[in-house]
């Protein structure tokens, strides 16, 4: 009995030593030390939001109410709201405004809605999955400089796409030429690079998704769209919300496909607040009323995303 005994004993007394043991104290050497190697730690990342968030946002609202130039002998001086009447009354600015909530009201739905497919699609594991994962996934590794250059081509009158459409008796349209089709052109481009993340994205939540909810669905004789609209949408309420927040500042944000492609044209038909923003803060060198347009954007991406957020929400949180 003795041999049995005393392990448990010694077991009981190495639980209990944790408890003993005092509690750390601030104040105390050793509390200042752990202090001292948490800022430390923490020191590297926030330098880098300090430096390339908050100090920015900090200049952007200064700067917004002057008449800063980008390189300029005469300093800036304070104009007061000359800046967003100006943006208020450009019609550059509310065809670009039109444009990016287009492109936003149009690309969200898309690309998650083929993201979701395609994770529907490869979220087996059968032979070949891992190597379709791949290819869906690699324009989104793939430079965005990269996607567009190919994208351009493919657009041409000449391009793949033409060709294709005369084979089938379609005559292709000039896709970044016409102020009808260079936007769309776009949207489609654009939906097809960033559909493979969101995929990632919507697979990691079909996975946390208990098999037993589809056999019991299964037993009780659910087809397979009731099985997806009683089990699978449900499931991923959470990822749901996490994918359409970011795919809507994502679009907000569209630049480099209109830089590379369209350069905001034809007729400004492709021109975004973003794109605006740089244009008249680098090219034009007119800082104060690029600050005053990136205000604009801050504040709009700040109402959609909060009105998003509270849409979607869970219903728990609602009562």
């Amino acid at each position: 009995m003795s041999i049995v005994t005393e392990p448990v004993a010694a077991s009981e007394r190495a639980a209990e030593l944790p408890s003993r043991l005092p509690p750390r104290k601030a104040g105390t050497a050793r509390g200042r030390t752990d202090a001292v190697v948490g800022w430390i730690m923490l020191a590297p990342a926030a330098i880098l939001i300090l430096t390339f968030l908050l100090v920015p946002i900090g200049l952007t609202f200064g700067l917004a109410f002057t008449n800063a130039r980008l390189i300029s002998p005469e300093p800036a001086h304070f104009v007061g709201l000359d800046n967003f009447v100006a943006v208020f009354t450009d019609d550059t600015f509310w065809a670009s405004l039109r444009n990016t909530i287009v492109f936003t009201v149009v690309i969200v739905p898309l690309q998650s809605a083929l993201a979701l497919v395609l994770a529907v699609l490869v979220n087996t594991r059968t032979r070949g999955t891992t190597f379709f994962r791949t290819v869906y996934f690699l324009p989104v590794v793939t430079s965005i400089v990269v996607v567009s250059m190919l994208w351009l081509f493919l657009y041409q009158k000449d391009g793949l796409i033409n060709v294709v459409l005369s084979k089938v008796g379609i005559q292709g349209p000039d896709w970044l030429g016409d102020p009808h089709w260079a936007l769309l052109a776009i949207i489609l481009m654009s939906a097809w690079q960033a559909m493979g993340f969101h995929m990632i994205i919507w697979l990691s939540g079909l996975q946390t998704i208990p098999a037993e909810l589809y056999e019991a669905a299964s037993l009780d004789g659910a087809s397979r769209w009731q099985q997806f609209t009683n089990v699978t949408w449900p499931g991923l309420r959470g990822t749901r919300t996490f994918i359409l927040i970011t795919i809507t500042i994502a679009a907000f944000g569209l630049f480099a496909q209109v830089n590379i492609m369209t350069q905001g044209g034809p007729l400004n038909s492709t021109s975004t607040l973003v794109f605006q923003a740089v244009r008249s803060g680098f090219q034009q060198q007119q800082t104060g009323y690029a600050s005053a347009i990136s205000l604009v954007f801050f504040v709009l991406v700040l109402i959609v995303t909060l009105t998003q957020r509270f849409l979607t929400r869970d219903k728990e949180a609602r009562r």
